[in-house]
């Protein structure tokens, strides 16, 4: 039990640390990316006004017949296209990148990447 304190207390300081630097507005949302073994979550979130603008995740209905497996990184590649064409339909261009307590590789960097090319830019 005492391990799995000290693994959340660390945890939570990572994401703290990130998201004291990235902060998101209307014109500019944070992409926040949630992760869990079997599936794979994003938001654009305006933090200024407490609102979630779009959302993209591998247990979406339209979404999860094109995904075998939520958890891999061609889920993500998918979804990170998915939240770019969701962001030009509301109007936004560009966006800063929460990867929350994650780090920047695997699944969380192929999202980022897909979001790149799918038009949205951090």
């Amino acid at each position: 039990m005492k391990k799995q304190k000290i693994v959340n207390k660390q945890r939570w300081r990572r994401t703290n640390r990130v998201r004291k630097k990235v902060r998101g507005d209307a014109t500019t949302p944070r992409l926040s990316v949630r992760r869990s073994n079997k599936h794979l979550y994003c938001q654009l979130i305006d933090d200024e006004a407490g609102k979630t603008l779009a959302s993209a995740s591998t247990r979406d209905k339209a979404i999860a017949g094109e995904i075998k497996y939520g958890g891999n990184c061609d889920a993500a590649k998918i979804i990170g296209a998915k939240i770019a064409e969701k962001a030009k339909e509301i109007g936004v261009e560009n966006a800063r990148f929460d990867r929350g307590p994650y780090k920047f590789h695997g699944r969380v960097a192929e999202l980022a990447n897909a979001a790149r090319e799918g038009g949205l830019k951090f």
